[in-house]
C-alpha cells in the first residue's frame, strides 16, 4: 500500500501528485520516472553533504 506524503500546498510536488497518471503512455510515463529518479538522487546527494556540513559543525563545537 502506498503512504501519501504530505507536500506544500502549491508546490511543485504537490502539483505532481495530483496529476492523473493514467492519462499517460508507456513512454510518457517511462520518462517521468527517469526524471524523478534523477530528482531523487540529486536531493540524495544534496542531503549526504549537508549531513556531512552538519557532522563537520558538530565536531568543532565539542
Amino acid at each position: 500500500m502506498e503512504e501519501e506524503i504530505e507536500a506544500p500546498k502549491g508546490s511543485l510536488l504537490a502539483q505532481l501528485a495530483k496529476q492523473d497518471l493514467a492519462l499517460q503512455g508507456l513512454e510518457e510515463l517511462q520518462d517521468r520516472v527517469a526524471l524523478l529518479e534523477r530528482e531523487i538522487s540529486r536531493a540524495k546527494a544534496m542531503h549526504e553533504s549537508k549531513k556531512g556540513s552538519r557532522s563537520d559543525a558538530e565536531a568543532l563545537f565539542k
